[in-house]
């Protein structure tokens, strides 16, 4: 997956099947769909792959327990097959989690362990394995560093685990290979139209050089999830709102604070969220907030209340109590959530679903939804462009359609960081061999090497320091500070492959620098 190659296929293409706008889960998931069913596609995106909501999740693939509660019964039952078919498609990223609800109350282990048992009958063949209640003392040697004062039991259940936006990366270069043309760094200034008013092309802008394109298409589908306002601004001629966007915000720490490899998970904080906290890359993740945000951000900021509210209860829940100086790092994501009918609905309560649009002028837009479901959605999506006549009928089949890097899980050596890259490891490993500067470490803290950095700008199409750290290899999400530290590094060997000067080098820090201080935690506030 290269840059220059990719921008000669876009200015050697004159006519489109299906322009997608947004380079996110389901924008990826749509270029994949369209270019495995044959039809010629392109994939615009304004700043690169899994920029916004989707780099930043909770690093779960699941059915949604709490969907389970509200008795939201197809849309669990839709998620938990998805789920399946990620952990088969994509076996290298995603992999079974088991995740443990201790109880506090006498109820609790008989309630969850029923509530549970549907969960796993919903999953049918592809349950990734059944819940059982288990004993204080169980609970206790399963979560090593859980609160113990009232715990009478504990249930166990599983779930899928992964790595959001290094999927995004294979499911790019899975649709590159299937024949598609993906662009990050490109944007969509102007939607075309003919005399009916019907939509017929896009204008978009290359952000690395200024230049134009103007690009006609026969589906043009919106995939832009928090900015898919912006694009409408563009499309009707009356405003409407269609998403509202709520932030979640998640803090990450040293394994030390959830030793071992099980989840912990609370059904119910005090303001009825669910809080995780998840073993991912040999730090854990804890989270999330559902906070309705005014306006939408490429940089979202956690919060102070948000912060504090995962502290508190974070500490409620463990022996050794996490403090803002324990944060190694802090991010936050937008869901774009599809606009409920009626105001004043709480984010609980707006349909995690997601929903088609077709507007007057042919524009299809997809809002809502979720990482496990990419694929279903991208699926109806190309259906409806079909349905609406914009396209000619073919099926889809990504349903067992392998991902980039997919590699049996039997093979696989979670152990060694370079797990993620599935089939690609041996490549990276003869860059190395090849190189042996190359396998100098990023950070003298962190296993990640100099050979990761140039798989990335080489094949990955890396542009930023801010792509590499934060959505090539994690830094900025597991330890911010590092990333800080390692920047100069980064930047000067993306200047040296891509021919950038020294102005270049000095501003990309700069920003990067600013991007990465909202990742920071003062320790005092």
């Amino acid at each position: 997956m290269k840059h220059s190659e990719q921008l000669l296929k876009l200015k050697s293409t004159e006519k489109w099947d299906v322009i997608i706008i947004g380079g996110g889960a389901s924008g990826l998931g749509t270029a994949l769909d369209a270019a495995s069913r044959g039809y010629k596609t392109i994939l615009l995106e304004a700043v690169d792959f899994a920029k916004g909501t989707s780099s930043r999740s909770t690093k779960l693939v699941h059915g949604g327990v709490r969907y389970l509660e509200q008795g939201n019964i197809h849309l669990v039952r839709e998620a938990l097959k998805e789920r399946g078919l990620m952990a088969k498609n994509a076996g290298h990223l995603v992999k079974n989690q088991s995740f443990v609800i201790p109880n506090y109350n006498w109820w609790g282990g008989s309630f969850y362990t029923i509530g549970l048992k549907i969960y796993d009958i919903l999953a049918g063949r592809l349950s990734l394995g059944s819940s059982k209640y288990v004993s204080k003392k169980k609970t206790i040697e399963m979560l090593p560093n859980v609160e113990e004062n009232g715990l009478q039991s504990g249930v166990v259940y599983h779930d899928g685990q992964f790595d959001d936006s290094r999927l995004a990366i294979n499911i790019a270069q899975t649709a590159v290979e299937k024949g598609a043309c993906l662009l990050n760094y490109m944007k969509v200034v102007h939607l075309l139209k003919d005399e009916n008013n019907q939509i017929i092309g896009v204008e978009v802008q290359d952000h690395e050089t200024g230049e134009k394109y103007t690009l006609k298409g026969a589906a043009i589908i919106n995939a832009t999830g928090v900015f898919t306002n912006a694009i409408m601004k563009l499309n009707d001629t009356v405003y409407k709102k269609y998403i509202v966007p709520s932030q979640g915000i998640h803090l990450v720490f040293d394994k030390s604070f959830l030793p071992g490899d099980h989840a912990l998970m609370i059904p119910k904080t005090s303001d009825g969220r669910v809080l995780f906290a998840v073993p991912w890359h040999n730090r854990i993740v804890v989270g999330t907030t559902d906070t309705l945000i005014k306006k939408q951000s490429l940089e979202p900021i956690a919060l102070e209340s948000e912060i504090a509210f995962v502290l508190e209860t974070a500490q409620r829940f463990l022996a050794k109590k996490p403090t803002r100086a324990d944060v190694l790092s802090v991010f936050a994501g937008l869901r774009p959530l599809a606009a409920p009918e009626e105001e004043g609905k709480s984010t609980k309560e707006v349909s995690r679903s997601h929903k088609i649009i077709v507007s007057e002028t042919g524009l299809i837009t997809i809002t809502g939804g979720k990482w496990t479901t990419y694929r279903k959605i991208a699926e109806d999506i190309i259906n409806k462009a079909i349905k609406t006549g914009k396209l000619p009928e073919k099926s889809c089949i990504t349903q067992h359609l392998l991902i980039h890097g997919n590699k049996l899980t039997t093979s696989l050596d979670r152990e060694n960081h370079l797990y993620i890259y599935g089939s690609d490891i041996p490549k990276i490993i003869e860059l190395q061999q090849n190189y042996p500067e190359l396998k100098e470490k990023v950070h003298p803290d962190h296993e990640f090497t100099m050979a990761e950095i140039i798989w990335a700008i080489r094949y990955e199409m890396a542009r930023t320091i801010d792509d590499i750290l934060a959505r090539r290899v994690r830094l900025l999400f597991l330890d911010a500070r590092a990333a800080i530290q390692s920047s100069e590094k980064v930047a000067r060997l993306l200047a040296k492959e891509l021919g950038h000067n020294e102005a270049w080098v000095n501003k990309e820090i700069l920003n990067f620098k600013k991007i990465a201080k909202g990742f920071l935690l003062s320790e005092f506030q």
